[in-house]
């Protein structure tokens, strides 16, 4: 690998905007956002609830599209695919983490997590389902592999659904509010499974309400009304997380 390629950033996002029309008039939820994520980070997107954190993730996942600008992840311009090979290139190069898990509820734990395998043929099949457990165990959730998503507490599901984000190795993980929805207890335990995920070399960009873990964080990065508002060290960015957002917890 060449100094130049090993120093371009994973995730370029290049005067980004994005604008909603609609009989009521036009919104802008993003405007103008220019971010660049290295390799091995883990930064957090904060704001106040309105301030264009989901979209922003949604946008640099492919979820959503650009009104304007680029979006490039490891040298692809995923501003430009269409969507019949966009999904397929997320599958492959990112994990996505729900707050509310997405967990489908007719399959069962180790389905969920091997629907990715199954739609990118990441693994052949017969490893898939091994694979599967082995990401179960590894989060610690392995006794509940064969049962329905309803039968697992919050913090449960989101194990899951984070076994699924990882199901294809993907060196991307982006996370909108994924403790949300969790008590205290299992959202430091969830933090702390991310911050071992990139110590193990994954990269992760969360939108997150929290303001009491951010020693795991490597950098903070402020929205204000669609805009950067900062970025900065965590201790510098604390300032900025919202702390008014309504949130039902369970465990």
């Amino acid at each position: 690998m060449t100094t130049s390629a090993a120093a371009r950033p994973l995730m370029v996002l290049r005067d980004l905007s994005k604008r909603y029309d609609s009989s009521a008039g036009s919104l802008m939820a993003l405007d103008g956002i220019n971010l660049e994520v290295q390799a091995g980070e883990f930064v957090a997107v904060v704001g106040k609830s309105g301030s264009g954190k989901s979209t922003l993730l949604n946008l640099a996942s492919g979820i959503d599209t650009p009104s304007s600008g680029e979006v490039w992840i490891d040298g692809a311009a995923v501003h430009g695919m269409r969507q019949s090979e966009l999904a397929r290139w997320r599958g492959r190069h990112l994990g996505i983490v729900f707050q509310f898990f997405q967990l489908l509820p007719t399959l069962t734990v180790a389905e969920n997590v091997m629907l990715p395998m199954d739609f990118c043929a990441t693994y052949p099949a017969r490893q898939r389902r091994a694979r599967a457990l082995a990401l179960l165990e590894q989060l610690d959730i392995g006794a509940q592999t064969d049962k329905l998503p309803s039968a697992l507490s919050g913090g449960q599901q989101q194990r899951a659904a984070i076994a699924r984000a990882l199901a294809n190795d993907a060196p991307i993980l982006v996370a909108d509010e994924p403790t949300g929805n969790l008590d205290s207890d299992t959202t430091r335990q969830i933090m702390q499974l991310f911050a071992g995920l990139v110590e193990q070399g994954k990269t992760v960009l969360m939108v997150t309400h929290e303001r009491d873990f951010s020693e795991y964080f490597t950098r903070v990065v402020t929205l204000a009304d669609g805009r950067i508002g900062s970025i900065g060290a965590p201790r510098d960015g604390v300032a900025g997380f919202d702390t008014s957002a309504n949130r039902v917890r369970h465990a």
